[in-house]
């Protein structure tokens, strides 16, 4: 099995975060399973984390063309499934109507599951200026009934990068997402967290930390690729695979969808998606 990874984030630009993902992704996957990380293209960005851009809706989807461009590539090279390693799962259900592929998104797998392990589910974040995103996006997976609420971690992406690369700093970082998440418990009565950015949530992993305040912490990497495993199993055994019926999953005919990127110019955007 291969899985095509695709990350919000240069990879190149943060070699302690590639090599922190590739050491946890191969203690998740199983031993046939080969992942091949990708990153955004390098120069996406005008600093080493998206969370500028990211601040403003129409940036967000206009880098998401990336993702269009990596699923239709990692299909085209032969991939298994793609796992979408942001929470937000940029255009993850748009991608499935272009893709006959499994296409896991870590925050929609993550939130899903997380109705397996308790009851109401909150969710730490660092990116402030993404307030206003979180409950709209649990509205569009639907899945706010059991969203508890979201509180910041209390930490900055530099000082959840700075816990990957220096382990002497980890230990005051992941004290201050648990006192945050410690917080969140006590306050929106959450039984179940998801630890936001990956980053912070591969940071949590790091540190073995499993439990906030009694509340379960999902591992959402492992989620995510766990998740891909077994939807590609499930299509092998059952022929499961997505919904193609309604306006939201019906696919276009793959001829025009190749014209509409030809006449924007970004037909070729999938073979600049780089590896890590």
């Amino acid at each position: 099995m291969r899985i095509w990874h695709q990350s919000f984030t240069v990879l190149q630009d943060l070699p302690a975060y590639a090599d922190a993902l590739k050491l946890r992704i191969g203690e998740v996957v199983r031993p046939d399973t080969e992942v091949v990380l990708h990153g955004q293209i390098p120069g996406t960005y005008t600093s080493d984390y998206p969370g500028s851009d990211l601040a403003y809706g129409v940036l967000y989807w206009m880098h998401g063309l990336q993702w269009l461009a990596a699923a239709r590539e990692a299909q085209k090279q032969g991939f298994d499934a793609m796992v979408l390693a942001s929470i937000a799962g940029p255009m993850a259900r748009e991608i499935r109507t272009i893709v006959d592929i499994p296409v896991v998104g870590y925050g929609e797998a993550a939130f899903n599951l997380a109705g397996l392990y308790g009851r109401r589910a909150g969710m730490l974040f660092f990116i402030k200026e993404r307030l206003d995103f979180w409950p709209e996006q649990l509205r569009h997976w639907g899945l706010e009934t059991r969203f508890a609420g979201i509180e910041h971690a209390g930490v900055s992406f530099k000082d959840v990068l700075a816990g990957h690369m220096d382990p002497s700093r980890r230990d005051a970082v992941v004290a201050r997402i648990v006192e945050q998440g410690e917080k969140l418990v006590r306050e929106t009565g959450a039984d179940v967290i998801v630890p936001g950015e990956l980053p912070m949530n591969l940071l949590l992993s790091k540190a073995g930390i499993d439990r906030i305040g009694g509340a379960t912490v999902v591992d959402g990497l492992a989620v995510s690729f766990k998740m891909a495993e077994m939807m590609v199993d499930l299509r092998r055994l059952s022929g499961m695979r997505p919904s193609d019926h309604g306006y939201f999953h019906q696919s276009p005919d793959p001829r025009r969808f190749e014209q509409v990127l030809q006449f924007y110019g970004v037909s070729d955007l999938g073979s600049r998606i780089p590896e890590c």
